[in-house]
């Protein structure tokens, strides 16, 4: 198989080079006159085609040599750097990005778009794309390692992010107070960590999300739930496309939703004395409190609970539009949640839906003056979820969504409307 795989890589190879040629004789962004950007872009583009063709025509058999026919579950990290080993071009070194990672958004030569190409490739075809997706369900290394303080403590702190249990409950509470709650790279991994120690905690039967205390002059001691994407750290370069855009998406937000995975020492998936039998997958009630706002990634959180309390004063926005992205599986869960008209309103011309608005109950479930969760209690709960859950969003369904938000999420992340944005917004959060 590999022999076949380089055989046919040989072409598109040929282009990969020749762009990585160019690009090694062009000046720097600010240095470049209009006929190297075009001939730059050019070169760029026909390697980028390249590589799309190749992996809709081998996409699955380069996911299988990188997984052992799919024996093998790995990190988008790791996936990634299979990749590169596999067949040199596919995607970029972890060098180059490195060689990025210092630079403002503005500065970088768009070598994301690359592993955005990739994932989509991947995730199109659907073995491989289920297989991923699936792989992103177990649980982080450092929640594994945390669970035995997290069971006998009942508490840990991840820096973003503070972990409780109360009663029968995992209080999830956002801890990014100068912030506003902005989702930033850092908060993505203590999601990640916290969603997992609450569903392999024997004791938790319900997990709770809710906002701390804010430090911010205009917020100051009031509790904010999230201000979405930090537009200050996307300015600078400080939003990773594979551990904050695809793996918010990939991770935690699917393990609210499909369950966690649970993994052995290697990672590789085994039986838990969490999941009976009759399942694959550990899966509880979720709750979301949402005090002042929930904007943007914010919103797009609540898609995935099963309840949502909502302060009366909170309102709800998704003005990714307007900031030239894409706002995650908005787009596949809000129409079905809200239907398409209020759908489009509030993605495509930023409507605001205060908690008191009519339309605002279609979003969350109980208005109170302050949002205090209280938890489900019905035993039948967690197996009712999993089949809504099937029923609402088959995983065959959310493949093919993520298919599309691989790619072009990675190409608006280097958008010119969305890099002037990202440097007007620089002192800011959305």
């Amino acid at each position: 198989m590999t022999a076949a795989l380089t055989a046919a890589w040989q072409r598109p190879r040929a282009l990969a080079v020749r762009a990585e040629e160019v690009l090694a004789r062009t000046p720097r962004k600010a240095d470049r006159t209009p006929e190297q950007w075009a001939h730059l872009d050019a070169a760029t583009d026909d390697a980028r085609r390249g590589r799309t063709t190749f992996l809709a025509e081998h996409g699955q058999a380069v996911y299988d040599a990188l997984t052992g026919n799919r024996t093998r579950y790995l990190w988008l990290d790791e996936l990634l750097d299979a990749a590169a080993e596999l067949l040199g071009g596919l995607v970029p070194t972890r060098e180059q990005m490195v060689a990025e990672a210092g630079l403002a958004q503005a500065d970088k030569e768009g070598r994301e778009i690359d592993q955005a190409v990739f994932f989509s490739g991947v995730l199109r075809h659907e073995r491989a794309g289920l297989h991923l997706m699936e792989s992103l369900l177990r649980p982080t290394d450092r929640a594994l390692a945390l669970l035995p303080e997290f069971t006998e403590r009942g508490s840990v702190d991840l820096g973003r992010l503070h972990v409780e249990r109360v009663g029968d409950a995992a209080h999830l509470t956002v801890t990014n107070p100068d912030a506003l709650n902005a989702e930033d790279n850092d908060l993505i991994a203590a999601m990640d960590v916290g969603v997992d120690l609450a569903l392999l905690d024997d004791r938790v039967k319900v997990g709770v999300l809710r906002g701390g205390e804010m430090t911010h002059p205009r917020y100051r001691g009031r509790r904010v739930f999230s201000a979405g994407i930090n537009l200050r750290h996307l300015d600078a370069g400080r939003i990773s496309y594979t551990d904050f855009l695809l793996r918010r998406e990939l991770g935690y937000l699917s393990k609210l939703q499909r369950g966690l995975l649970p993994a052995d020492a290697s990672g590789n998936p085994v039986m838990s004395r969490n999941a009976p039998w009759s399942t694959t997958t550990v899966q509880k009630p979720w709750i979301a409190a949402v005090d002042s706002f929930a904007i943007g990634g914010g919103m797009q959180l609540l898609f995935a609970f099963d309840r949502v309390i909502a302060a009366s004063d909170a309102y709800f926005s998704l003005p990714a539009a307007q900031e030239g992205i894409i706002p995650g599986v908005a787009n596949l869960r809000l129409p079905r949640i809200a239907g398409s008209r209020l759908a489009r309103q509030v993605i495509l011309s930023g409507r605001r839906l205060h908690a008191t608005e009519p339309e605002a109950r279609l979003i969350c479930d109980t208005i109170v003056d302050a949002a205090d969760p209280a938890a489900p209690e019905a035993p039948a709960v967690v197996a009712n979820r999993r089949m809504l859950g099937l029923a609402e969003e088959p995983p065959t369904v959310l493949r093919a969504y993520l298919a599309e938000f691989a790619l072009h999420q990675g190409l608006r992340l280097y958008a010119p409307d969305v890099l002037e944005k990202t440097t007007k917004f620089g002192g800011t959060t959305s």
